[in-house]
C-alpha cells in the first residue's frame, strides 16, 4: 500500500493525543486508577503498574488517538464559544439527549471485545474517578467528550487486562497438566 505524502505519521498522532490528554488533566495515572478499580476484584495479583502499562498500550491504538483528537477539539471549541448554535449550547451544557459524545467513545471501545463494551457502559453510568470529576465539572472547562473518551480508554485497558489474565490462567493450567503428566510418566 503506497503512502501519500500528506499522511500524518502515527507517532505524531499518538504524541498529540497524549499531550492533549495531559493538557486537559487526564493523566495515565488517573485512567489507570479507574482500570485498577474495575479489575482488582477479579485477581489478587493486579498491580498499578499493570494498569499503567495497559492504559499505555491502549493509547497506542489509532482509534483511541483519533477519538481523543476529535473529542477534545470539540470540547475546546465549545469552551471558546466557537461552535454554531444550537450545537454550542448542547455541547457546553452536555445535554442529556446528545449522544454524539458517547457514540465517538463507543466507536473507540471495540478494540478489546465485548468485555470492553460492557465495561464502557458501566463506566458511562457509574462515572468513577477521573470520569466523575470531568462529568460533574469538578475540573474547569467543557469536558462533554473527554469524560466519555476517558471511559473508553479505561474500558479498553480493563478489557485488555481481562484477556491477558485469562491467557495467563490458561498457561498456568497447561503447565500444571504438563507437570502432572511428567510426574505420572516418571512414577
Amino acid at each position: 500500500m503506497a503512502q501519500t505524502s500528506n499522511q500524518v505519521h502515527s507517532r505524531e498522532v499518538e504524541r498529540a493525543a497524549r499531550e492533549l490528554l495531559q493538557e486537559r488533566g487526564a493523566t495515565v495515572q488517573g485512567i489507570a486508577e479507574i482500570v485498577y478499580e474495575m479489575q482488582a476484584q477479579y485477581t489478587d495479583t493486579l498491580t498499578m503498574d499493570d494498569c499503567y502499562e495497559s492504559v499505555d498500550r491502549v493509547l497506542e491504538k489509532r482509534e483511541i488517538q483519533h477519538a481523543v483528537l476529535v473529542g477534545i477539539e470539540l470540547d475546546k471549541l465549545a469552551e471558546n464559544n466557537q461552535l454554531s448554535q444550537p450545537l454550542q449550547q448542547i455541547v457546553e451544557s452536555d445535554e442529556g439527549l446528545f449522544g454524539v459524545d458517547e457514540t465517538i467513545a463507543l466507536g473507540a471501545v471495540f478494540g478489546y471485545g465485548s468485555i470492553a463494551v460492557t465495561t464502557y457502559g458501566h463506566l458511562d453510568k457509574q462515572k468513577i474517578g477521573l470520569i466523575k470529576e470531568l462529568d460533574t465539572k469538578e475540573v474547569k472547562g467543557v469536558h462533554t467528550f473527554l469524560d466519555d473518551i476517558i471511559a473508553s480508554i479505561a474500558a479498553n485497558a480493563s478489557g485488555r487486562i481481562a484477556h491477558r489474565l485469562r491467557d495467563y490462567e490458561e498457561e498456568l493450567e497447561e503447565d500444571e497438566i504438563k507437570i502432572r503428566d511428567e510426574e505420572d510418566r516418571l512414577s
